[in-house]
């Protein structure tokens, strides 16, 4: 049975303009197949308006747009067509590569996937990764060198850790923001965790709640520039 798939993020109304600009589509030719109201539609693009989960199901089909994207900024922007005849903007392949110094990000978000990337990388042993992202420092030393690239994977279900492993965990205000990359463990309250550096010189455990965490992703592999 197929799932609904309606949109949540305040960003979508930004996204479908991008997209439709990227099919150099105007509002009437882009919305008319699909509902007559097209200042609501205007509305939806300049964030005055939420987008209902009907027309948000509705828009996706019609255009083959790709949810996740929609949803977060990340990953294809249109699903890949079955039909050769049909006109779609070429799609980049691989997973995109963002120069981004993740220490100096503080606003509790990756807002960095909504910049375009530099460049996408195509290696398939993680091409169902979200990003290629730089580390600096030594706080994960050895593990991870500064000038090393990882690649991470988003978790949706946050109840499945893997301790021991290495994630990016992005905070929310109440817990100061925190963007890091850090070893998580389980804490003896199940509604925290601990965050640990790799490197000795980093002395103490962070412990942070469950909740306080925004986004949280994997850290499936590391390379360096040269293998770039």
């Amino acid at each position: 049975m197929r799932k609904n798939i309606y949109l949540e993020s305040d960003q979508t109304g930004a996204r479908l303009r991008e997209i439709r600009l990227a099919k150099q589509m105007t509002l009437l030719q882009f919305y008319l197949p699909i509902t007559k109201h097209i200042g609501n539609c205007s509305s939806i693009e300049s964030g005055r308006r939420n987008i209902g989960k009907r027309l948000s199901k509705d828009i996706i089909d019609y255009h083959k747009i790709n949810p996740r994207y929609l949803n977060t900024g990340m990953g294809e922007m249109f699903t890949r067509s079955s039909d050769p005849d049909e006109h779609l903007p070429q799609l980049e392949e691989g997973v995109p590569y963002f120069n981004v110094n993740l220490t100096e990000i503080t606003v509790g978000e990756l807002n960095v996937f909504q910049e375009p990337p530099e460049y996408y990388v195509n290696y398939r042993p993680f091409n169902d990764c979200d990003a290629y992202l730089p580390v600096y420092g030594d706080s994960m030393y050895p593990k991870f060198t500064n000038g090393e690239i990882i690649i991470v994977k988003e978790i949706k279900n946050r109840e499945i850790i893997q301790w021991g492993e290495a994630y990016l965990v992005i905070t929310d205000e109440i817990s100061n923001n925190i963007t890091t990359v850090k070893l998580l463990f389980e804490h003896q309250d199940p509604e925290r965790i601990l965050l640990r550096s790799l490197n000795p010189d980093y002395i103490g455990d962070t412990v942070l709640e469950r909740k306080a965490i925004k986004r949280i992703f994997l850290v499936k592999g590391k390379v360096t520039r040269n293998h770039l």
